[in-house]
């Protein structure tokens, strides 16, 4: 790769004169002193083009300056000299993802997964993105590592790279039958070649071992079954485009009344019908019904999950995060960032009772989409929102769905609202509050299944609205006794390490 035009190269390089300069050009920038940094840099270029750390810092220089094509060129000229370059490397993969260049991004980001340090530096990514509430940038990340994580079917993911080796995640009848449904669904669209009726048959195959040894079998996915599914088990098969439309929220509904509903009453919580806009209900519908990113099987009963970064992922969802925020200044606004956006099926008939739990976050927003035709019990197939909020001394594992929530409900002598299930209706409520999916009876059949939504904004111990509604619990030391203590020293751990 040539090397910039300012990076020409005079004369013999003195290695003694190109560190002196390059030294000189750190502390300038340690000193925020932006134009020597620039002399040093250049001088030091003249000397030596090749030398893959000045390229490093004037590709930053450039960066800082605004002249990102230029820095694009500095950090491809460091790498061309240095492959191993792992902070050059980061630098580039992100200035090309925010140029909008994802799929000539994609090998770096291949080359920082393979390591431990590189998946979680990809995550932080999406992380710090969310925190400064850029949805869009935030949205190019997620699918980057949906990509990286699951590939594409097929010998080659998108930018030619070999498949990834398939995540541990054990197979399980109710996720392969779903699977097959959904495959079977995308060939009547149109959507999928005819040969895949050979991969099919082949998932065919696979239920019928397992179904052999029992319904409720689960096997790690290997041998026979991983030949002759690995190539589209948890892949990225078929993506839907789920763009931006006119206006994502309805016009319905008044945004005043919703957010008086739940700062004004206890414990938090208002309904909202008519939620999306006709255009992005049918949109996100068919993103949920053609998309193959549902791989998370873990739950019981055939529940399915798919998750932001796992390919649960497109310009609409991100689009109705923007307009809720904006149109719910007061309970969400600018005080709470978007952490999470995650989709759940129900693939068979669920128990009532069997998902209590709390969630993470301060605000959560939960929406079905499935149509009012599907659910077989209209009295039922919602959620469940108990009065009572989980402890905030409790972990994620306690208050996300242990055995202690139901004796810990008991003894506050909680009682709940069941809201009934509707296509198009949402529930938004304070994340602390314990709830549980009602009791689910739905039709059989692939476009049947109950599909909620959910986006979570904010962290539960930063919500600004927390109304302590556990009384003291002896057995839990005193839950509501324990918090303004315990939520202050939280934050003070927080700013220590900010």
């Amino acid at each position: 790769m040539d090397a910039p035009q300012e990076a020409s190269g005079h004369g013999p390089a003195s290695p003694a004169e190109v560190a002196r300069l390059l030294q000189l050009a750190r502390r300038s920038f340690e000193r925020q002193r932006h134009a020597d940094a620039e002399t040093h840099l250049t001088t030091a270029l003249a000397l030596d083009a090749g030398h893959p750390l000045l390229q490093h810092y004037l590709g930053r220089l450039r960066e800082m300056q605004g002249r990102r094509e230029e820095a694009v060129r500095h950090f491809q000229a460091a790498l061309a000299v240095d492959p191993s370059r792992s902070g050059t490397r980061q630098q580039l993969a992100v200035l090309l993802v925010q140029l909008g260049r994802e799929e000539e991004s994609l090998p770096l980001w291949r080359a920082e997964a393979d390591s431990k340090e590189g998946v979680a530096w990809l995550a932080q990514r999406v992380k710090e993105a969310l925190c400064c509430r850029d949805l869009t940038l935030a949205g190019r990340y997620a699918a980057i590592a949906a990509e990286l994580r699951w590939g594409r079917s097929g010998t080659a993911t998108q930018d030619g790279a070999p498949v990834p080796t398939l995540p541990p995640i054990p197979l399980s009848i109710p996720k392969l039958r779903h699977d097959i449904a959904q495959f079977e669904y995308l060939r009547e669209q149109g959507l999928l070649e005819a040969d895949f009726i050979q991969t099919i048959a082949a998932y065919q195959a696979v239920v019928e071992r397992m179904a052999a040894r029992g319904e409720d079998m689960r096997a790690p996915i290997d041998g026979e079954e991983h030949d002759a599914i690995r190539d589209s088990y948890n892949r990225l098969v078929h993506l839907c485009p789920a763009g931006r439309v006119t206006r994502a929220l309805s016009g319905g509904w008044d945004r005043r009344h919703a957010e008086r509903q739940y700062l004004e009453h206890r414990p938090g919580m208002t309904v909202v019908d008519d939620f999306l806009s006709r255009e992005a209900l049918d949109g996100l519908r068919k993103f949920c019904l053609e998309s193959t990113i549902w791989f998370h099987n873990r739950y019981a009963h055939g529940r399915l999950g798919a998750f932001f970064q796992d390919g649960f992922n497109c310009p609409l969802l991100l689009q109705i995060a923007e307009e809720l925020r904006d149109a719910l200044p007061h309970v969400i606004g600018s005080r709470y960032p978007l952490r999470q956006i995650w989709g759940f099926k129900n693939t068979q008939p669920l128990p009532a009772g069997v998902t209590t739990h709390a969630d993470f976050a301060a605000v959560n927003v939960n929406f079905w989409i499935t149509p009012d035709e599907s659910n077989l019990d209209p009295a039922s197939g919602g959620l469940v929102v108990y009065d009572v909020d989980a402890p905030l001394q409790w972990d994620f594992d306690t208050y996300n769905g242990s055995d202690r929530i139901a004796p810990f409900l008991q003894r506050q002598q909680s009682s709940a609202v069941t809201i009934p299930y509707r296509q198009n209706r949402a529930v938004i409520f304070n994340s602390d509050l314990f709830h549980a999916t009602a009791q689910v009876t739905f039709r059989p059949g692939y476009a049947h299944h109950r599909i909620n939504v959910t986006l979570l904004y904010g962290d539960r111990e930063d919500d600004a609205h927390h109304r302590q509604l556990a009384r003291p619990d002896a057995v839990d030391g005193g839950a509501s006794s324990w918090r303004p203590a315990s939520l202050a020293a939280l934050r003070k751990a927080r700013s220590r390490h900010a």
